[in-house]
C-alpha cells in the first residue's frame, strides 16, 4: 500500500546508483497501483487514458525493447505477442494494438502483468549491475526508462480516478491524508524578467529532448502572478455567467463548452446547493482556497480573459521559475495527491513546481535548433509537436524527482483530466 513514508522526501537531487534508481521508480509504481481490484485495473474511461494494467506492462515493455534487446544478442522475449499488445506509438518498432481498445485486454492477467514485471525487472537489475550498460551505451536509455516511468505513475493516478469517477458509487481509490484547513494569501504579482533571457535546459542532468537547445528569447515587461488561481475565485467567474459570454472564449472553446456542455471544471457537483467535487479520496465539499484544477486549455484561457490578464508563456514562466525560485507545492512523495492551498508562509512565487500544472499560452513546438534522437526513440516527443498546448510546473501527481523548470508537458487544449490549473500573467 502506498504511503508518504515509502518514498522520497526530500525536493534536492537524489544522489542514487542507477540499481538504485532502478528500484526506488519500479517499486512506487507497484505501490501506487497496489489499492487497486483487478477490476479496476482493467478500466479505461476513454481514448486519452489507458488501464492501469497496461500501463504496468507498457513500462516494462520499454526497458524491454530498447534495454534488454539492445544488450542481448538473440534475444527472447517474455512473450513474443506483448510487442504488439503494450507498444504505445513507435512505429519504428513495429504495429500496436489500437489505442481506444487497450480496455479490451483482459488477457493477459493482472497476475500476469504483474509476473512479466518481476521476470524483466530481475533481467534488467542484473544487467545494471554488471557494469555493461555503459559499455553498451545504455545508460542514458535506462535513465529515460526511469523517467517514462515516472510519467506513466502520474498517469496511472489521473486515468484510475477519470475511470473511478464514471461510476454512480464515486469510488475512492485510496483514504488520502487530511489536509489541514488553511487560506491562502490574497494574490499578489512578481515583476519578471524582460529584454532578452535564456530558456531551454543546459549543462548537466537529465533532460528529455524537447527541453533543448537552450536558447535566447524576447520578453517585454510582464508579471506573473504569485500563486495559482483558487476555486473561489474560479466560482466567481462561472457566477458571473462565464461559460455563457461568447466573448470571452476561443471560438474551438466555445464550440467544446456547448458540445459538451461544460459548466464547471471536471469533477465538480452541485449537489443540494452546495459544490462538491470527486478526488481520489472521493468526495467532498469543494474548499475555496485549493488551486482550481482539471481545467481544459480553453476554460484557462476563458477566466485569464474574465479577469483582464492573459495566461503567461512558457518563456515567461520559465524565466520567472528560473530567477525566482520561489516555495514549492506538493507532489506524489507527500501522499495528498490533491492540490493544496497556497502556503501561508514561504517566498512569492509559490507553487510554481507542484499541487497544479499550469497552463500557458504557448503551443508545443520544437525550440529553435531541436533535432530529434535518431532511432525509434527519436519518436519519444517530436513528432506530437503539432496542435498541442504546453503546461509547466508539475502537480501533486509528480515525483519531485522529476520535475524542473525547463520541463515541458504538453496536451490537447480540451483535455481536462489531468491535475491542470492557472496561474496568471499580464503586460506591465
Amino acid at each position: 500500500m502506498y504511503s508518504p513514508s515509502d518514498a522520497v522526501s526530500t525536493g534536492e537531487a537524489v544522489h542514487e546508483t542507477p540499481a538504485e534508481a532502478f528500484r526506488r521508480v519500479r517499486g512506487l509504481t507497484e505501490r501506487l497501483s497496489a489499492p487497486l481490484s483487478p477490476e479496476d485495473c482493467v478500466l479505461q474511461s476513454m481514448t486519452e487514458a489507458s488501464p492501469v494494467k497496461w500501463q504496468l506492462a507498457h513500462t516494462t515493455w520499454f526497458f524491454e525493447t530498447f534495454v534488454l534487446e539492445a544488450a542481448e544478442p538473440g534475444y527472447v522475449p517474455a512473450d513474443p505477442a506483448y510487442r504488439v499488445l503494450f507498444n504505445s506509438y513507435y512505429n519504428s518498432v513495429g504495429e500496436q494494438h489500437p489505442r481506444s481498445r487497450r480496455g479490451m485486454l483482459s488477457r493477459p492477467s493482472l497476475a500476469a502483468v504483474r509476473d512479466y514485471r518481476s521476470r524483466i525487472d530481475e533481467r534488467m537489475l542484473a544487467l545494471i549491475e554488471s557494469g555493461r550498460i555503459d559499455e553498451l551505451e545504455l545508460g542514458s536509455v535506462v535513465e529515460l526508462g526511469i523517467h517514462h516511468e515516472q510519467q506513466h505513475q502520474e498517469l496511472i493516478l489521473t486515468d484510475v480516478k477519470h475511470a473511478l469517477s464514471q461510476s454512480p458509487l464515486r469510488g475512492r481509490y485510496h483514504s488520502l491524508p487530511e489536509t489541514p484547513e488553511s487560506r491562502t494569501r490574497s494574490g499578489g504579482w512578481i515583476d519578471g524578467p524582460s529584454g532578452l533571457v535564456e530558456i531551454g535546459r543546459a549543462g548537466r542532468g537529465f533532460a528529455f529532448d524537447n527541453e533543448g537547445p537552450r536558447h535566447a528569447v524576447h520578453l517585454g515587461p510582464f508579471e506573473l502572478a504569485a500563486r495559482p488561481v483558487t476555486n473561489a475565485e474560479y466560482l466567481a467567474f462561472m457566477e458571473d455567467g462565464g461559460y455563457e459570454q461568447p466573448e470571452l472564449w476561443l471560438a474551438d472553446g466555445w464550440t467544446a463548452v456547448h458540445e459538451r456542455g461544460w459548466r464547471a471544471p471536471l469533477y465538480w457537483e452541485r449537489i443540494d446547493g452546495i459544490w462538491r467535487t470527486y478526488t481520489l479520496g472521493g468526495m467532498r465539499d469543494l474548499r475555496p482556497d485549493e488551486p482550481v484544477t482539471h481545467l481544459s486549455y480553453y476554460e484557462a484561457d476563458a477566466y485569464a480573459a474574465w479577469t483582464g490578464a492573459r495566461l503567461p508563456s512558457e518563456a515567461e514562466w520559465e524565466a520567472v521559475a528560473a530567477a525566482e525560485g520561489g516555495t514549492p507545492g506538493r507532489f506524489v512523495e507527500d501522499g495528498f495527491l490533491h492540490p493544496a492551498p497556497a502556503p501561508e508562509s514561504g517566498a512569492d512565487p509559490r507553487q510554481m513546481l507542484g499541487d497544479v500544472w499550469e497552463w500557458t499560452q504557448s503551443p508545443y513546438t520544437p525550440y529553435p535548433g531541436f533535432r530529434a534522437p535518431a532511432g525509434a526513440l527519436g519518436e519519444y516527443n517530436g513528432k506530437f509537436m503539432a496542435n498541442q498546448i504546453v503546461l509547466r510546473g508539475g502537480s501533486c501527481a509528480t515525483s519531485r524527482t522529476h520535475i524542473r523548470s525547463t520541463y515541458r508537458n504538453f496536451f490537447y487544449p480540451d483535455a481536462r483530466w489531468q491535475f491542470s490549473g492557472i496561474r496568471l500573467a499580464r503586460d506591465a
